[in-house]
């Protein structure tokens, strides 16, 4: 996924991303007040509809919650649906469907949740039964859930072992994953292990539930348009027809159990991919907000109050497919990986604030006693034409060969298309001998190969879905389950495993142990080949207030919004 934003909240702002799951930092604020909980309209947005008209960059995937993997389907899978948890207005993830902190056992592996009275569109109670019968559905292997495993795996109770007997075709019991139902209003859960992020854990969007009879009785057509969809969150689907859909709308739901919180009536969404585009609507009043702004476009808002700016905690990077037998030669990957300048990537194409990457856990993301994970490894692998040179012709020789041809998998936005050419042109001429083809495909579509790992090279990204580095480090374990290029080695394992097992508890320790992972992942192996860390750009009506962006998870909630009258 996924499902990136700032360090807190920025309360006033929303961005759009294009990557597989979720987030990044910041911290801004843009200084309107904000209604108290409960309160209703204000006098400054009584006489105003509340309204909203935005853009984003790419069609939703999927709103089925156990196959979303994108930060596209989980923004707003998140403002139409809840879990346990939800992130507050202050990115804090609080007791939604939870009545409540949940009883905790003096192991910290047995968590048992009381729920409050809430219920689904169609008028049915939310159990603790439909959060049975989706995390049962997210881990069963026959689903194909690109998240359940990867999310539960090594966490919940069970969810690693129903993985492993899936792929080795051999019978396992979906009733052995560590969540129980004790009554309509009571569920147990136990961990595989103290997970110090399990309040961030249970607002994912994996973790909501899922009513049974309904999902079963649409069968394949559960959750292929609006109308074959529940919802039991501050808003429904009012219109959508599907994954194809260049328009939606959102309403608000009013049986949500917060309902009087929510002051935003109708969001009406439209998918533009050019930038210029959405600027020029923009500036035609026909929308609110604009998607991610081209570095094109930058330069003339400086200064415009109007344009937000804000780094992420969003990574991106090209995928290397290992199960090719060129790119599974350390020499090639490391040539591959040095072999583009980043620095004239990120200051000439994309002008927008973002900056190289010679890592893959962002930079002011997390922090221990003051000081920033990147600090100990800093920059692991940089540009460096004549060693990428080097280790091209060295890795040649090993293949036996003088040139290789590989399939590049972009994605097919005005950016990502600038991004993916700079990248082909840069890399054909610093390795003589390599011709690249570009496969410019959909967002949907990506994801899809990425599944099927059908590509050689691929640009992806990944924002955290939870607040720990570990959102980014377990990504690279062997035959994890967002592990789609076949990297392995047994020493990152380890760290991993440590990090998440007998370390799980020691901070320090845990980040030691995930710091020499990135280490060994990127310095030794050239694993993957990191390109920048995200900057955001977008363009913002005034008069909208109080939209959160987060910093892991869902990318914004609508549930505060207001829309304001002009001054």
């Amino acid at each position: 996924m996924k499902k990136s934003k700032f360090s807190l909240l920025l309360i006033l702002t929303l961005v759009f991303s294009l990557i597989l799951s979720a987030c990044s930092g910041g911290d801004n604020n843009a200084g309107e007040e904000k209604p108290e909980d409960g309160e209703g309209t204000t006098g400054e947005t009584a006489n105003v509809p509340q309204e909203l008209r935005m853009l984003d960059s790419s069609e939703i995937p999927t709103m089925d919650t156990v196959l979303a993997e994108g930060s596209t389907s989980f923004t707003y899978i998140n403002n139409v649906g809840e879990g346990l948890y939800r992130l507050d207005q202050n990115h804090k993830p609080v007791p939604a469907l939870a009545d409540g902190e949940p009883e905790i056992s003096d192991d910290n592996l047995v968590y048992t949740f009381k729920l409050i009275d809430s219920k689904w569109s169609n008028g049915e109670a939310v159990t603790a039964h439909d959060f049975v019968y989706a995390w049962q559905r997210a881990i069963d292997p026959a689903t194909g859930s690109p998240y359940g495993p990867y999310m539960m795996g090594g966490k919940i109770k069970g969810a690693a072992e129903i993985t492993e007997l899936g792929a080795a075709k051999k019978e396992y019991d979906l009733n052995t994953l560590g969540v129980k139902a004790i009554d309509d209003k009571t569920l147990e859960v136990t961990l595989e292990k103290p997970i110090a992020y399990w309040q961030d854990l249970f607002a994912f969007p994996t973790f909501y539930p899922q009513n049974q009879k309904f999902v079963e009785e649409k069968g394949e057509a559960f959750a292929s348009n609006a109308e074959n969809l529940l919802y039991n969150g501050p808003f429904v689907m009012e219109k959508w027809e599907g994954t194809d859909a260049t328009e939606w709308v959102l309403a608000k739901n009013p049986d949500y159990h917060n309902a009087d919180q929510v002051t935003l009536e109708k969001i009406t969404v439209n998918v533009v991919k050019d930038s210029n585009s959405a600027v020029n609507a923009f500036e035609a009043g026909e929308t609110d907000m604009t998607g991610l702004l081209s570095s094109d476009i930058v330069p003339s808002y400086e200064g415009d109050e109007r344009m937000l700016s804000w780094m992420e905690a969003v990574v991106f990077w090209i995928k290397m497919n290992q199960k090719n037998e060129a790119l599974a030669n350390v020499n090639i990957r490391k040539a591959i990986a040095m072999g583009f300048n980043k620095e004239d990537l990120t200051n000439s194409i994309l002008n927008n604030g973002s900056v190289a990457a010679n890592y893959f856990v962002p930079k002011d993301f997390v922090t221990l006693d003051g000081e920033d994970f990147r600090e100990k490894n800093g920059d692991i692998i940089s540009f460096n034409a004549e060693e990428a040179k080097k280790y091209w012709e060295q890795g040649l020789k090993e293949l036996g060969v003088d040139k290789l041809e590989l399939r590049y998998l972009g994605g097919d936005t005005e950016a990502a298309k600038k991004t993916d050419a700079y990248i082909k042109n840069q890399l054909e001429t610093n390795l003589p001998g390599l011709t690249i083809n570009l496969e410019s495909v959909p967002f949907a579509v990506r994801l899809e190969r990425d599944n099927a790992m059908d590509y050689d090279l691929q640009f992806a990204g990944w924002g955290p879905d939870y607040g720990n580095a570990l959102s980014f480090t377990d990504l690279w374990i062997t035959d994890g389950g967002s592990n789609r290029m076949g990297y392995s080695n047994k020493q990152y394992d380890q760290l991993i495993k440590d990090a998440q097992g007998k370390l799980a508890t020691d901070e320090k320790a845990q980040w030691e142990a995930q710091q020499e992972a990135e280490r060994i992942m990127l310095e030794e192996d050239a694993g993957l080949a990191p390109v920048y860390q995200r900057a955001a750009n977008i363009l913002l009506n005034p008069n909208v207030k109080g939209l959160a962006i987060y910093n892991y998870g869902p990318d914004y909630s609508f549930q505060w919004v207001t829309i304001e009258g002009e001054e």
